[in-house]
């Protein structure tokens, strides 16, 4: 299976500071979980993967485009999905008017934009909600609109930063429904999250982070066996992550 996504030797940073450091990393259909303590460079990656900010250094291909240029980034955009984990909205817009508007922000074409707008909608079971403001939403409905303006347009590549934050666990669950249905239309999902139970339920695979590189990637399963039976954590899965963790000296 050819990956939707593909960076080769990226670097990242602000200023003098490296944030990522010569990363490799293929992301191809299904979910991948992202895992790391503060300050791993998540949001960072995220950012770099939806061409917000060009790399350093590396190369970056998404749907066989490489991303070296503005307009190579402003085609490779129409193939991705981004909900950051603070997404600005305007409060008087509608459900569909805020779906709608991000539809015409990833370039799809007019003619199948309202189209396009509706069926994101109704993939997050918010059409009975489209027309309502968003200034009159809970926050789990706020997170669907959100997930919404993601897959709108049907992106190959959705990237999701801390999605479930704030969600109570009924909202949690309506959440991982909708990247379940993701993953069966074979979309390439990037979910970056600090809750390990969102990865236990829905990911495919587990990468992850520290200090700006990939320290480890396999299936759920897999961090779990890789866990110290003494290790700090309440599940075998949290158990293998924190066992990582310290064995590389990313946390005390």
């Amino acid at each position: 299976m050819e990956p939707v996504a593909e960076l080769r030797g990226v670097g990242q940073g602000y200023g003098t500071r490296d944030v990522i450091v010569d990363m490799d990393l293929d992301v191809r259909s299904g979910v991948l979980g992202l895992l790391g303590p503060n300050g791993a460079g998540k949001t960072t990656l995220l950012r770099t993967l939806a061409t917000i900010v060009p790399p350093k250094r590396g190369v970056i291909r998404v749907c066989g485009i490489s991303v070296n240029s503005q307009r190579a980034a402003r085609r490779a955009r129409r193939h991705i999905g981004y909900l950051p984990q603070h997404f600005g909205f305007h409060p008087g817009f509608t459900v569909y008017d805020f779906v709608r508007y991000c539809a015409w922000l990833r370039g799809v074409p007019d003619d199948a934009a309202d189209v396009s707008a509706r069926e994101a909608i109704d993939f997050v079971n918010l059409t009975e909600r489209s027309g309502a403001k968003l200034k009159s939403l809970s926050g789990g409905m706020i997170r669907r609109c959100g997930i919404a303006s993601a897959i709108v347009g049907r992106p190959k590549l959705v990237l999701l930063d801390e999605p479930t934050v704030g969600l109570d666990p009924a909202q949690r669950l309506e959440f991982r429904s909708v990247i379940r249905r993701l993953r069966d239309e074979q979309t390439a999902v990037v979910l970056s999250t600090h809750l390990v139970e969102d990865v236990a339920a829905v990911c495919d695979e587990v990468a992850v982070m520290t200090a700006g590189r990939l320290l480890w990637r396999g299936e759920p399963l897999q961090l779990a066996d890789a866990g110290h039976p003494e290790a700090e954590g309440d599940s075998p899965l949290e158990r293998g992550y924190m066992s990582l963790l310290a064995e590389q000296g990313a946390i005390a």
